[in-house]
């Protein structure tokens, strides 16, 4: 949850006191927005009044375990195929210590920085649930080196998605314990030196405390909420580039006649079909060609609804189970206090997340997949019925020949990446933990597709753009009018060959702004909901 205060701000040895949008957690009701705002745009966290006394109370069911002397996995057992092998309580600190280190074997690039606030957020949220029987001063000093933008340096590969991502979490403890990297204030430095300079005293971790930070699904979650949250954005994105590609191929609105979508009654085909009706009233363009005698567009236009529609209701569903997951007790063993109980499980099993983010980035790519269609029909003449490449002098200009190469390109390593991960497994552990889910490489592979539709998208809104041009003194629609000239703010028509790049890098960062999207909306309201 959100809320705005004059509030005095604990971060576990330090306070002050701002005007700030903080956000709460309490281990129930953190939503997507909250952890988009810790993680891409930095705000402040504090927990909930609620969560001291359920984490204090499931730290005692952990202390009472060791005075009886039961035996407990991962608190005074070892890990994995070791759980047999008992472990001296004076060894017990030592025991968490040595998992940490052990498992930090992540290799690769570093996560970037709003993946691991992510992850720290997604964490502290599961840990104050009050199941994972760790101090409240482990979370106390998660959230204070959110709050001091202290962010470990996380490799992104090395995780198989069960028992949790292991590496990757192990990479952000070492940091909480005085070890590993860090950037702080965005320079990479010693996790030592990264917490002095932010004031953090490190953590010495107890029984038990090792095993509840790593065994979890945060980083795959992370990626997952991030890109769920872009992705939901690009769908308005996509709507208005493919309504501008109707309008400058000069095609027809019937295919979107609600008469049409409510006898095949699927909830994302309708919205798509209202948002495409909202784009393209009439316009100037749509009256020049009124009685030319097409009576229906080739599938890449006139299925826009099923297509895009069915992408929409998959990310209608990959955002409930991520929602679901970020307020979940995910690590392993798990502590109920009101029976005084240790039960060992594997909600650490990263399943739910690794088939959404299959499903994820197949959707994507879907959506790419048409994309360059309408971008092939509108640079080839003899589908346009435009200027072949969308220049005025072809053969000694290429004009937006090669965009559409770009987007092939993009399309087929889609179509690679797009191959599931979750339909792999390899046991691990000495056959202990002999089914694993790859969840973690679904995810990266659904951002990078997303990162590729983005482009494609981009690619399309230029095509598109041009063609509208072309057409000229008619006019489109009023919304996608108002499209046209705020893209043309800041990528100018193209009269001679220039260094496209540039172009797509510009209407991508139009697109990352929202200024695309709010340009129709200033004069047709929300066409799409969420």
């Amino acid at each position: 949850m959100i809320f705005t205060a004059r509030s005095t701000l604990w971060t576990f040895d330090k306070e002050w006191s701002l005007d700030i949008v903080v956000v709460s957690i309490d281990g129930e009701s953190l939503t997507i927005e909250d952890v988009i705002k810790v993680a891409r745009h930095g705000e402040k966290v504090v927990l909930d009044d609620t969560t001291r006394t359920k984490i204090q109370n499931s730290r005692a069911v952990i202390e009472r375990a060791l005075d009886e002397g039961r035996t407990v996995y991962g608190v005074n057992t070892g890990f994995g195929n070791l759980a047999n092998v008992s472990i001296d309580r004076k060894d017990l600190a030592a025991l968490q210590v040595n998992l940490i280190r052990s498992h930090s074997v992540g290799v690769g690039n570093p996560f970037p920085s709003e993946v691991v606030r992510g992850m720290m957020v997604l964490w502290a949220n599961a840990l104050s649930k009050g199941f994972s029987g760790i101090r409240l001063e482990v979370v106390e000093t998660l959230l204070a080196m959110l709050n001091k933008d202290v962010v470990p340096v996380v490799p992104e590969q090395g995780s198989v998605g069960s028992s949790g991502d292991l590496a990757p979490l192990a990479h952000m403890v070492l940091v909480m314990i005085g070890e590993g990297e860090a950037y702080h204030k965005g320079e990479r430095i010693d996790g030592a030196e990264a917490m002095k300079k932010a004031g953090i005293i490190p953590v010495e971790l107890q029984a038990k405390e090792g095993v509840a930070l790593i065994n979890g699904t945060q980083p795959m979650t992370s990626v997952g909420v991030l890109a769920i949250h872009d992705a939901m954005s690009l769908v308005r994105n996509t709507t208005i580039a493919a309504a501008m590609t109707l309008e400058a191929l000069r095609g027809t609105r019937v295919a979107y006649d609600p008469r049409i979508h409510e006898i095949r009654p699927h909830e994302g085909q309708s919205h798509i079909a209202e948002a495409m009706r909202k784009l393209l009233p009439d316009s100037e363009i749509n009256q020049s060609h009124a009685d030319c005698g097409m009576v229906q567009d080739a599938y890449s236009l006139r299925c826009i609804p099923q297509v895009l529609g069915a992408s929409l209701d998959t990310f209608r569903y990959v955002r409930s189970v991520l929602e679901t997951e970020i307020n979940s007790a995910t690590d392993n063993p798990l502590v109920f206090p009101e029976s005084d109980t240790v039960l060992s499980g594997g909600n650490f099993h990263g399943q739910p997340i690794a088939l959404v983010m299959d499903f994820l980035g197949i959707a994507l790519s879907e959506i790419a997949n048409m994309s360059e269609r309408r971008v092939n029909r509108i640079v080839n003449p003899n589908l346009s019925g435009l200027p072949a490449f969308l220049t005025k002098d072809g053969g000694l200009q290429s004009g937006m020949m090669i965009l559409q190469y770009t987007a092939a390109a993009l399309v087929s390593e889609n179509k690679i990446l797009a191959h599931p991960a979750s339909v792999d497994s390899i046991p691990t552990s000495a056959d202990q933990e002999d089914h694993v889910s790859m969840g973690t490489i679904a995810a990266r592979k659904a951002r990078t597709i997303l990162d590729n539709v983005v482009n494609v998208i981009a690619i399309e809104y230029l095509c598109a753009t041009q063609g509208v041009d072309f057409l000229a003194p008619l006019k489109p629609s009023a919304p996608l009018e108002s499209v046209r000239s705020t893209i043309r703010e800041e990528v100018p028509t193209l009269e001679k060959d220039r260094e496209l790049h540039k172009d797509i890098t510009a209407v991508r960062g139009m697109m990352n702004t929202n200024k695309i999207v709010e340009a129709a909306e200033k004069v047709i309201g929300s066409f799409l909901e969420e």
